[in-house]
């Protein structure tokens, strides 16, 4: 009895973990250089959100070339301090990419200014939440992990964007899209909630 009693805890704790979603607040920093930031949209009664924490041109080279913050070819963290976050209540085709619902991390593959967004599995480091770059200055993004990656639309702002935003807008019926805007560059993938 005391075996069935420990194993029916044990499932049950197991499932509470399956389906548990990752709690804004654990992610806040005080970084004031890189505040939180976060975006959500509503579709249907399903609810999509990204949080971030959203650093400053601040004078530096951003994108580009060798010497840029985030040279040609490189894994961006989309953001600062730890791996910026997608969750979802739905399932989702993102740009073609079949996301089901849960949560995830973002990363961006800088292509020579052809992106893709890279959605990850992995949001924890052991008992904390995924910091979006090893000491070594190195991605945390392991491809063995990805969920996977989609081309994103790419153009230029208006004018330079200081901080960078990441938008989550509602398009006509299940359709919407991610926006994201930093320094010279806008990078955007739709999405439909299956």
């Amino acid at each position: 009895m005391k075996r069935i009693l420990l194993s029916a805890l044990f499932l049950a704790g197991m499932a509470g973990l399956a389906t548990a979603q990752v709690k804004m607040d654990e992610l806040k920093t005080n970084n004031t250089k890189s505040p939180n930031a976060d975006t959500r949209v509503t579709i249907g009664d399903k609810e999509i959100w990204i949080f971030y924490h959203s650093p400053s041109v601040n004078g530096r080279k951003i994108f580009g070339a060798a010497d840029a913050l985030q040279p040609e070819d490189s894994i961006w963290r989309l953001g600062a301090d730890y791996a910026t976050v997608l969750h979802t209540d739905a399932d989702l085709d993102l740009g073609g990419l079949m996301v089901p619902k849960g949560d995830y991390t973002l990363y961006a593959d800088l292509d020579k200014g052809h992106w893709k967004l890279i959605v990850n599995k992995t949001l924890m480091a052991g008992t904390r939440h995924i910091w979006g770059i090893n000491r070594d200055g190195s991605t945390t993004d392991v491809p063995a992990t990805e969920l996977g990656r989609v081309a994103m639309t790419m153009g230029k702002p208006g004018a330079p964007v200081e901080k960078l935003k990441i938008e989550l807008s509602k398009a006509s019926g299940n359709k919407g899209k991610i926006m994201v805007e930093f320094a010279d560059v806008t990078a955007s993938v739709p999405f439909s909630v299956k």
